[in-house]
């Protein structure tokens, strides 16, 4: 299933998890400033906060609970945007 991160074709598994599509391409989730550090998810059910990722529409999801979906545009790399 087609989808990007940060303007970049990749796919992923129909089925996946936003989360578990991008951590099989990648070993992490980026960081969100102002906290510099890697993120990667942690309890897999929406409860922790740990992976909250931006859409290149505007819209911003927790990675575990989203599906994925064929032409979601994911942004991960820090531009400095503060949540």
């Amino acid at each position: 299933m087609p989808f990007t991160i940060d303007g970049i074709a990749v796919t992923g598994l129909e089925g996946d998890t936003l989360l578990s599509a991008i951590l099989a391409i990648r070993p992490d989730l980026g960081a969100l400033a102002p906290d510099p550090r890697r993120r990667a998810g942690f309890c897999l059910i929406g409860a922790c906060q740990d992976c909250w990722v931006r859409l290149a529409d505007g819209g911003r999801v927790q990675a575990c609970t989203t599906p994925l979906v064929a032409g979601l545009a994911v942004l991960l790399e820090d531009d400095g945007e503060r949540w």
